[in-house]
């Protein structure tokens, strides 16, 4: 299973209670961000390399939003290549990350039933940067206030909603908290 969002919303906390009612496990894509960019360089692979250099406080939302588009798009092929691994193996897994695009989860889908296996993706969606700010506070409280980054992350769940909806994958809002699971199981059948 997929599960695509911005950052702050909640797709930590799904995949661990996903995987654990499948018996599977949970990959961080993050993980394979960090390990992509640590083998490539910015003259290698520009896009995966736009906060390297950069205080993204310090951008424009739109900019910031335009740098984390870009470095999802370049990193597909990355995504494809973890969903074709977990393909090889009988262990339920659920492939949770920022940088999921539904462009790749769609072929990950589609590569899933030519191989006569299963692959579903779902996109999380929180539209409130006050919220994901105070999720940001939860989860880091030693940080100040994170409302610019917040802000990023509303516009990027924004356009991954629409990027799902293009491509006819479920959008699940991450709130009310309590009934995220179910609803989640319910949008992917």
């Amino acid at each position: 299973m997929l599960l695509g969002g911005a950052s702050g919303i909640g797709k930590s906390r799904l995949a661990a209670q996903l995987a654990e009612e499948s018996q599977g496990f949970v990959v961080e894509f993050d993980d394979v961000v960090s390990a992509v960019q640590a083998i490539t360089t910015a003259e290698q692979h520009p896009d995966l390399h736009h906060f390297d250099h950069v205080a993204a406080p310090a951008l424009p939302t739109a900019q910031v939003l335009a740098h984390q588009i870009a470095t999802a798009r370049a990193l597909e092929p990355a995504a494809l290549g973890v969903v074709r691994n977990r393909l090889t193996v009988d262990v339920p897994a659920v492939i949770e990350g920022d940088y999921l695009t539904p462009a790749a989860a769609t072929r990950a889908v589609r590569e899933g039933l030519a191989s006569g296996r299963r692959v579903r993706a779902v996109f999380l969606h929180e539209a409130d940067p006050g919220q994901i700010t105070a999720n940001y506070a939860s989860r880091e409280p030693d940080l100040a206030a994170q409302t610019h980054r917040a802000q990023v992350s509303a516009q990027f769940s924004h356009w991954l909603s629409h990027q799902a909806g293009l491509h006819s994958l479920p959008v699940v809002a991450s709130r009310p908290w309590h009934t995220l699971t179910a609803r989640t199981r319910q949008a992917i059948g």
